[in-house]
């Protein structure tokens, strides 16, 4: 986990600190904003804020045009580290949905190893957009039963990232999943990695971890981890998910959202 603080000198007053690590753990099935609530003092909590959104930092390195959004809990800290954050070349965009921002930085690494093995395998252009819209709809889903808005996973933070660690060439975990569908042995891959890391592959045994601890049916989820977990092949895995009942494309109870604070009483405004 790495935190950045935004600002030292702030005339004595609690400095915002930034999050750069999205994830959820293993063991405890905590995205990261959860287990750092625990780890910092209760009055820096208002101060935390997050940054995800599609970035290769080799690029945001080279200035090349990138937009990211922050979370944070308090609309103005999340106004004002935006602001920070903000440059030339980098465009950054503020949200107080911090849980949808970090489950859609975690969870868009697991479906880029399913999209990774669908090049692989050469399954073509259809599988890889099938796979990133109904990743994209488990991702939601499992959002929003922890809270999120489901309109964060259709932005920077969900769909965004999704998509450039989905097709990018220099996504670790698309690569992973490229290999893997290749041929090659996990052993194999990991050991050529040289220390480098694919999230995605922990990633994955936590999100079917989640999704059974909240009965949330994610079947790419699922059929990924019996590839990466229990030697599963992946064209039985692909196949048994094509043969899956039909159903309709969307159940829009599991994406109901009720803003904090909010009433079943409706107020009339001008627009």
């Amino acid at each position: 986990m790495h935190i950045v603080q935004a600002r030292v000198d702030c005339g004595g007053l609690l400095s915002p600190s930034l999050l750069l690590s999205p994830g959820i753990s293993t063991d405890t099935m905590q995205t990261m904003d959860e287990v750092l609530l625990q780890a910092v003092p209760p009055a820096q909590h208002s101060q935390l804020a997050y940054l995800s959104g599609p970035s290769f930092a080799a690029e945001v390195a080279e200035g090349k045009p990138t937009g990211l959004t922050i979370a944070a809990r308090v609309e103005s800290v999340a106004h004002q580290v935006q602001a920070w954050m903000s440059a030339a070349n980098l465009r950054c965009y503020r949200t107080t949905d911090v849980v949808g921002l970090e489950l859609g930085g975690a969870l868009k690494n697991v479906i880029a190893i399913g999209c990774g093995m669908c090049d692989g395998k050469g399954y073509g252009a259809n599988g890889r957009a099938m796979i990133i819209t109904r990743g994209l709809y488990e991702m939601t889903r499992l959002a929003v039963a922890k809270g999120a808005n489901p309109l964060t996973l259709a932005g920077l933070g969900g769909m965004g990232d999704l998509v450039l660690t989905c097709t990018g060439d220099a996504s670790r975990n698309r690569t992973l999943g490229f290999r893997l569908g290749h041929g090659e042995s996990m052993q194999q891959i990991m050991d050529s990695m040289n220390g480098a890391v694919a999230e995605g592959v922990a990633t994955t045994k936590a999100a079917k971890l989640l999704a059974d601890k909240l009965r949330i049916n994610t079947p790419i989820i699922q059929g990924l981890y019996q590839i990466l977990f229990c030697g599963a092949d992946i064209d039985d895995v692909v196949s048994g998910l094509l043969c899956l009942p039909l159903t309709p494309e969307l159940d829009c109870s599991t994406l109901s959202y009720e803003p904090a604070g909010s009433s079943s009483v409706t107020t009339p405004v001008d627009r």
